[in-house]
C-alpha cells in the first residue's frame, strides 16, 4: 500500500468523532418512520420528571415548548454502563482499504465507525462507556466512564486500531473475553464486534467465554461483522486467483467458480449454527454486513437499551 493511501486513511479517521456524529444524526433524522420516534437528540440531556422528585432541576423552557416535564441531567449521572469489544486480528482488516471512504470500509473500519457512533449515542444519554481491543494480545482496555476526556481517549484508540496493519495476527477470542469478563465487574451492556473467523479455538471455548460475560448479568450483543459479497457469497470473477489466509499466511491458487457452491454452502451452515448457538445461550446475534449502513447497529442499541435500563 502506498504512502498516499495511508495518508488518506489517516485523514479520514482523524475526524472519527465528527463522522460518528454524522452517522447518528442521519439515523435520528430517519427515526420518525421507526418505532423509536419518541427518541430525540433534543432530549438527550434530559430525563422525564417523576412525581415526588425535586422540582429544582426542571427545564421550564422545555416545558413551555413541549408541555412535558423534564429535568436536566448532569455529566456525573449515568443510566447505563456499556463496554465495547473490538476484534483487531488480521482478518478484520479485509478487504484491503486503499483509501478512506465511508461507503467502502473494511471490517475493522466498519466496526470502528459503528463503535464510535454507539459511543456518540451513549454520550448523548449520559451513559458510561468502556472499550477493549484485542488481536493476538489484549491491546487496549479502558473501564466505563462518561467524561469528555475519556470519550476522546476511546476515539483515539479506535482510530489507531484502523490504522494499524497487523500481519499474521491470529487471535484466541475466548481467552480475551474471559479477561474482559473479569475486568467488567458491574452489570453492563456489552457489544462485541468480531468476524468470528477464528483459528486455534473451537466453538465450545468461545461460547464458554461468552457465557462468562453473561455471568454477572451483563447483556451481550454479538455483532458478526463480515463482507457478505466476498466472504459469504464468494462473489469473485472466475480468473485464477491466489487466496491468502491473512492470519496464518497460508495460500491456495484456484478458480473461484470451482469451489463457490461448496464454499457458500459451508459458510452459510457455519453462520446458521452461530445464530442457533447464540439463541441457545441467550446472546443477541446481529449480522453486520459492511456493505450496508449503520442503522441495524444503532437500532439494536436502542432495543437493547430499552430492555436493559
Amino acid at each position: 500500500m502506498n504512502i498516499q493511501n495511508e495518508l488518506n486513511k489517516a485523514e479520514g479517521f482523524k475526524n472519527l468523532g465528527l463522522l460518528a456524529k454524522q452517522v447518528v444524526e442521519g439515523f435520528i433524522a430517519g427515526m420518525h418512520k421507526s418505532p423509536f420516534h419518541g427518541f430525540s437528540a433534543e432530549f438527550a440531556e434530559h430525563k422525564i420528571y417523576n412525581p415526588g422528585e425535586s422540582t429544582r432541576h426542571i427545564d421550564w423552557k422545555l416545558f413551555a415548548k413541549t408541555e412535558k416535564l423534564y429535568t436536566k441531567r448532569y455529566d456525573d449521572e449515568t443510566n447505563l454502563r456499556c463496554h465495547i469489544i473490538l476484534d483487531n486480528s488480521s482478518s478484520m482488516h479485509f478487504p484491503e482499504m486503499n483509501a478512506f471512504a465511508i461507503d467502502h470500509l473494511n471490517k475493522v473500519g466498519f466496526s470502528v465507525l459503528a463503535a464510535a457512533a454507539l459511543m456518540q449515542m451513549l454520550k448523548k444519554q449520559r451513559d458510561a462507556v468502556g472499550l477493549s481491543i484485542y488481536s493476538d494480545a489484549y491491546d487496549f482496555y479502558a473501564s466505563e466512564k462518561g467524561s469528555e476526556r475519556h470519550h476522546h481517549m476511546l476515539l483515539n484508540a479506535l482510530s489507531e486500531a484502523v490504522l494499524a496493519k497487523p500481519v499474521n495476527k491470529q487471535t484466541e477470542t475466548y481467552k480475551y473475553l474471559h479477561e474482559i469478563a473479569e475486568n467488567v465487574h458491574r452489570r453492563s451492556l456489552i457489544f462485541l464486534f468480531t468476524d468470528m473467523f477464528q483459528t486455534s479455538e473451537d466453538d465450545v471455548k468461545l461460547f464458554e467465554a461468552l457465557r462468562h460475560l453473561k455471568y454477572n448479568k451483563h447483556e451481550v450483543v454479538l455483532f458478526h461483522v463480515f463482507d457478505k459479497e466476498k466472504e459469504l457469497d464468494f462473489d469473485f470473477d472466475n480468473r485464477p486467483k491466489r487466496f491468502i489466509d491473512v492470519e496464518t499466511g497460508e495460500h491456495i491458487n484456484l478458480y473461484a467458480d470451482t469451489i463457490k457452491e461448496n464454499y457458500s454452502k459451508t459458510v452459510n451452515t457455519y453462520f446458521s449454527n452461530l445464530r442457533l448457538k447464540c439463541a441457545q445461550y441467550k446472546i443477541n446475534y446481529v449480522e453486520a454486513d459492511i456493505n450496508k449502513d449503520f442503522s441495524n447497529i444503532l437500532t439494536t442499541y436502542m432495543i437493547a437499551r430499552q430492555k436493559f435500563i
